[in-house]
Protein backbone atom coordinates (compact mmCIF):
# COMPACT_ATOMS: atom_id res chain seq x y z
CA UNK A 1 0.00 0.00 0.00
CA UNK A 2 1.35 3.39 -0.98
CA UNK A 3 2.39 5.65 1.87
CA UNK A 4 3.16 8.61 -0.36
CA UNK A 5 1.38 11.89 0.23
CA UNK A 6 -1.59 12.65 -1.95
CA UNK A 7 -1.33 15.73 -4.17
CA UNK A 8 -3.48 18.40 -5.74
CA UNK A 9 -4.57 15.69 -8.19
CA UNK A 10 -6.49 13.98 -5.37
CA UNK A 11 -6.39 10.70 -3.51
CA UNK A 12 -7.63 11.53 -0.01
CA UNK A 13 -11.19 10.58 -1.00
CA UNK A 14 -10.23 6.88 -1.12
CA UNK A 15 -7.47 6.94 1.50
CA UNK A 16 -8.39 5.70 4.96
CA UNK A 17 -4.95 6.07 6.44
CA UNK A 18 -2.71 3.73 4.46
CA UNK A 19 -5.65 1.59 3.34
CA UNK A 20 -7.50 2.18 0.11
CA UNK A 21 -11.30 2.16 0.37
CA UNK A 22 -14.10 2.70 -2.09
CA UNK A 23 -15.16 6.25 -2.89
CA UNK A 24 -18.09 6.86 -0.54
CA UNK A 25 -16.83 4.47 2.15
CA UNK A 26 -14.34 6.73 3.91
CA UNK A 27 -16.83 9.05 5.63
CA UNK A 28 -18.52 6.28 7.61
CA UNK A 29 -15.17 4.88 8.69
CA UNK A 30 -13.94 8.29 9.83
CA UNK A 31 -17.20 8.92 11.67
CA UNK A 32 -16.74 5.66 13.56
CA UNK A 33 -13.24 6.71 14.61
CA UNK A 34 -14.45 9.99 16.10
CA UNK A 35 -17.38 8.38 17.91
CA UNK A 36 -14.75 6.26 19.66
CA UNK A 37 -12.32 9.04 20.56
CA UNK A 38 -14.70 11.97 21.25
CA UNK A 39 -14.49 11.82 25.04
CA UNK A 40 -10.68 11.86 25.07
CA UNK A 41 -10.07 13.85 21.89
CA UNK A 42 -8.59 16.99 23.43
CA UNK A 43 -6.55 15.02 25.94
CA UNK A 44 -5.10 12.95 23.11
CA UNK A 45 -4.30 16.11 21.15
CA UNK A 46 -2.23 17.19 24.15
CA UNK A 47 -0.40 13.88 24.21
CA UNK A 48 0.04 13.65 20.42
CA UNK A 49 1.49 17.14 20.11
CA UNK A 50 3.11 17.47 23.57
CA UNK A 51 0.67 20.32 24.19
CA UNK A 52 1.79 22.27 21.12
CA UNK A 53 -1.66 22.12 19.52
CA UNK A 54 -2.74 24.76 22.03
CA UNK A 55 0.02 27.13 20.89
CA UNK A 56 -0.82 26.50 17.23
CA UNK A 57 -4.54 27.12 17.83
CA UNK A 58 -3.76 30.36 19.64
CA UNK A 59 -1.65 31.36 16.62
CA UNK A 60 -4.61 30.69 14.34
CA UNK A 61 -6.84 32.96 16.40
CA UNK A 62 -4.13 35.62 16.55
CA UNK A 63 -3.75 35.59 12.76
CA UNK A 64 -7.53 35.71 12.34
CA UNK A 65 -7.68 38.66 14.75
CA UNK A 66 -11.48 38.64 15.23
CA UNK A 67 -12.89 42.15 15.62
CA UNK A 68 -14.49 43.31 18.84
CA UNK A 69 -17.81 44.20 17.25
CA UNK A 70 -21.22 42.59 17.39
CA UNK A 71 -22.51 40.84 14.31
CA UNK A 72 -19.20 39.28 13.20
CA UNK A 73 -19.65 35.57 12.52
CA UNK A 74 -17.35 32.59 12.11
CA UNK A 75 -18.01 29.05 10.95
CA UNK A 76 -15.68 26.53 12.60
CA UNK A 77 -15.84 23.27 10.68
CA UNK A 78 -14.89 19.88 12.13
CA UNK A 79 -14.60 21.67 15.46
CA UNK A 80 -17.06 19.63 17.47
CA UNK A 81 -15.45 20.05 20.90
CA UNK A 82 -15.49 23.84 20.52
CA UNK A 83 -11.77 24.35 21.07
CA UNK A 84 -11.28 26.89 18.27
CA UNK A 85 -14.71 28.51 18.52
CA UNK A 86 -14.32 29.28 22.22
CA UNK A 87 -10.93 30.88 21.61
CA UNK A 88 -12.36 33.08 18.85
CA UNK A 89 -15.34 34.24 20.90
CA UNK A 90 -13.11 35.07 23.86
CA UNK A 91 -10.59 36.90 21.63
CA UNK A 92 -13.44 39.05 20.29
CA UNK A 93 -14.41 40.10 23.81
CA UNK A 94 -17.55 38.01 23.55
CA UNK A 95 -18.80 39.90 20.50
CA UNK A 96 -18.29 37.23 17.83
CA UNK A 97 -20.84 34.51 17.19
CA UNK A 98 -19.42 31.09 16.33
CA UNK A 99 -21.21 28.30 14.53
CA UNK A 100 -19.50 24.97 15.20
CA UNK A 101 -20.16 22.38 12.51
CA UNK A 102 -19.19 18.73 12.75
CA UNK A 103 -20.42 15.57 11.06
CA UNK A 104 -19.98 13.66 14.31
CA UNK A 105 -22.69 13.96 16.96
CA UNK A 106 -20.49 12.60 19.74
CA UNK A 107 -17.95 15.37 19.22
CA UNK A 108 -20.72 17.98 19.19
CA UNK A 109 -22.12 16.64 22.47
CA UNK A 110 -18.73 17.27 24.07
CA UNK A 111 -18.69 20.81 22.66
CA UNK A 112 -22.19 21.68 23.87
CA UNK A 113 -21.36 20.56 27.40
CA UNK A 114 -18.16 22.57 27.37
CA UNK A 115 -19.95 25.68 26.06
CA UNK A 116 -22.41 25.56 28.95
CA UNK A 117 -19.65 25.07 31.52
CA UNK A 118 -17.72 28.03 30.08
CA UNK A 119 -20.88 30.15 29.80
CA UNK A 120 -20.36 30.56 26.07
CA UNK A 121 -23.56 28.83 24.97
CA UNK A 122 -25.17 32.17 24.03
CA UNK A 123 -22.27 32.94 21.69
CA UNK A 124 -22.04 29.53 20.02
CA UNK A 125 -24.27 27.10 18.20
CA UNK A 126 -23.56 23.50 17.25
CA UNK A 127 -24.68 22.03 13.94
CA UNK A 128 -24.38 18.42 12.81
CA UNK A 129 -23.68 18.46 9.08
CA UNK A 130 -21.18 17.56 6.38
CA UNK A 131 -18.34 19.90 5.36
CA UNK A 132 -18.98 18.88 1.76
CA UNK A 133 -22.62 20.08 1.91
CA UNK A 134 -22.92 23.04 4.26
CA UNK A 135 -26.53 23.86 5.27
CA UNK A 136 -26.04 27.63 4.97
CA UNK A 137 -26.86 30.27 2.39
CA UNK A 138 -24.22 31.84 0.18
CA UNK A 139 -22.16 34.61 1.79
CA UNK A 140 -23.26 33.84 5.37
CA UNK A 141 -20.00 34.14 7.36
CA UNK A 142 -17.14 36.56 7.88
CA UNK A 143 -14.63 33.77 8.52
CA UNK A 144 -14.27 30.02 8.08
CA UNK A 145 -11.86 28.04 10.26
CA UNK A 146 -10.97 24.38 10.36
CA UNK A 147 -8.31 22.82 12.60
CA UNK A 148 -7.03 19.26 12.23
CA UNK A 149 -10.17 18.30 10.35
CA UNK A 150 -9.72 18.82 6.63
CA UNK A 151 -7.63 15.67 6.17
CA UNK A 152 -10.61 13.63 7.41
CA UNK A 153 -12.91 15.07 4.74
CA UNK A 154 -13.09 12.64 1.79
CA UNK A 155 -13.50 15.23 -0.98
CA UNK A 156 -11.31 18.12 0.12
CA UNK A 157 -11.90 20.06 -3.11
CA UNK A 158 -15.65 20.01 -2.47
CA UNK A 159 -15.20 21.19 1.12
CA UNK A 160 -12.98 24.06 -0.05
CA UNK A 161 -15.57 25.10 -2.64
CA UNK A 162 -18.23 25.06 0.06
CA UNK A 163 -16.00 27.19 2.29
CA UNK A 164 -15.67 29.73 -0.51
CA UNK A 165 -19.42 29.72 -1.15
CA UNK A 166 -20.53 30.47 2.41
CA UNK A 167 -17.98 33.24 3.02
CA UNK A 168 -18.94 36.84 2.51
CA UNK A 169 -16.89 38.92 0.06
CA UNK A 170 -13.78 39.89 2.01
CA UNK A 171 -14.14 36.79 4.17
CA UNK A 172 -11.17 34.84 5.53
CA UNK A 173 -10.36 31.13 5.31
CA UNK A 174 -7.93 29.64 7.82
CA UNK A 175 -6.94 25.99 8.02
CA UNK A 176 -4.62 24.49 10.64
CA UNK A 177 -3.44 20.99 9.82
CA UNK A 178 -0.60 18.59 10.43
CA UNK A 179 1.73 18.82 7.46
CA UNK A 180 5.14 17.86 6.08
CA UNK A 181 8.16 18.29 8.34
CA UNK A 182 10.91 20.22 6.54
CA UNK A 183 13.79 19.43 8.91
CA UNK A 184 15.48 16.04 8.22
CA UNK A 185 16.47 15.11 11.79
CA UNK A 186 13.14 16.29 13.20
CA UNK A 187 11.40 14.38 10.42
CA UNK A 188 12.88 11.06 11.58
CA UNK A 189 12.16 11.69 15.25
CA UNK A 190 8.60 12.80 14.51
CA UNK A 191 7.99 9.77 12.29
CA UNK A 192 9.16 7.41 15.03
CA UNK A 193 7.04 9.19 17.64
CA UNK A 194 3.97 9.17 15.40
CA UNK A 195 3.99 5.56 14.28
CA UNK A 196 5.44 3.87 17.34
CA UNK A 197 4.35 5.91 20.35
CA UNK A 198 1.02 7.53 19.51
CA UNK A 199 -0.99 4.33 18.81
CA UNK A 200 0.36 2.85 22.05
CA UNK A 201 -0.60 5.97 23.99
CA UNK A 202 -4.03 5.86 22.36
CA UNK A 203 -4.47 2.28 23.52
CA UNK A 204 -3.46 3.14 27.08
CA UNK A 205 -5.33 6.45 27.45
CA UNK A 206 -8.35 5.98 25.23
CA UNK A 207 -8.42 2.19 24.97
CA UNK A 208 -8.19 2.46 21.21
CA UNK A 209 -4.86 2.19 19.44
CA UNK A 210 -6.39 1.44 16.04
CA UNK A 211 -8.14 4.80 15.74
CA UNK A 212 -4.91 6.61 16.51
CA UNK A 213 -3.06 4.55 13.93
CA UNK A 214 -5.55 5.90 11.39
CA UNK A 215 -5.07 9.48 12.61
CA UNK A 216 -1.28 9.19 12.26
CA UNK A 217 -1.53 7.60 8.83
CA UNK A 218 -3.97 10.26 7.62
CA UNK A 219 -1.40 12.93 8.53
CA UNK A 220 1.20 11.17 6.43
CA UNK A 221 -1.15 10.96 3.42
CA UNK A 222 -2.31 14.60 3.50
CA UNK A 223 -0.94 16.89 0.74
CA UNK A 224 2.14 18.92 1.65
CA UNK A 225 2.02 22.67 2.25
CA UNK A 226 2.50 23.77 -1.36
CA UNK A 227 0.02 21.28 -2.81
CA UNK A 228 -2.63 22.20 -0.25
CA UNK A 229 -2.07 25.91 -0.96
CA UNK A 230 -2.63 25.15 -4.65
CA UNK A 231 -5.91 23.39 -3.79
CA UNK A 232 -7.09 26.44 -1.84
CA UNK A 233 -6.22 28.69 -4.77
CA UNK A 234 -8.05 26.37 -7.17
CA UNK A 235 -11.17 26.75 -5.01
CA UNK A 236 -11.17 30.48 -5.79
CA UNK A 237 -9.32 32.01 -2.86
CA UNK A 238 -6.84 34.86 -3.28
CA UNK A 239 -3.70 35.85 -1.37
CA UNK A 240 -3.15 32.23 -0.28
CA UNK A 241 -0.23 31.86 2.10
CA UNK A 242 0.87 29.49 4.84
CA UNK A 243 2.99 29.48 7.97
CA UNK A 244 4.86 26.46 9.29
CA UNK A 245 4.87 25.64 12.97
CA UNK A 246 7.44 23.48 14.76
CA UNK A 247 9.46 22.71 11.65
CA UNK A 248 6.41 21.91 9.55
CA UNK A 249 4.76 19.44 11.95
CA UNK A 250 1.75 21.71 11.51
CA UNK A 251 0.96 24.43 8.98
CA UNK A 252 -1.58 27.23 8.99
CA UNK A 253 -3.00 28.15 5.57
CA UNK A 254 -4.80 31.41 4.89
CA UNK A 255 -6.90 32.60 1.96
CA UNK A 256 -9.31 35.44 1.21
CA UNK A 257 -12.53 35.65 -0.75
CA UNK A 258 -11.94 38.86 -2.69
Amino acid sequence: MSQQRTTIAGGMETSFGFREVEDGEKQDRVDEVFHKVAGRYDLMNDLMSAGLHRVWKDALVSWLNPPRRAGWTVLDVAGGTGDIAFRIVEASGGNAFATVLDINGSMLDVGRERAIKRRLDASTEFVEANAEDLPFADESFDAYTIAFGIRNVPHIDVALSEAYRVLKPGGRFLCLEFSEVDMPLLDRAYEAWSFQAIPRIGQIVAGDGESYSYLVESIRKFPNQADFAAMITRAGFDRVTFRNFSGGIAALHSGWKL
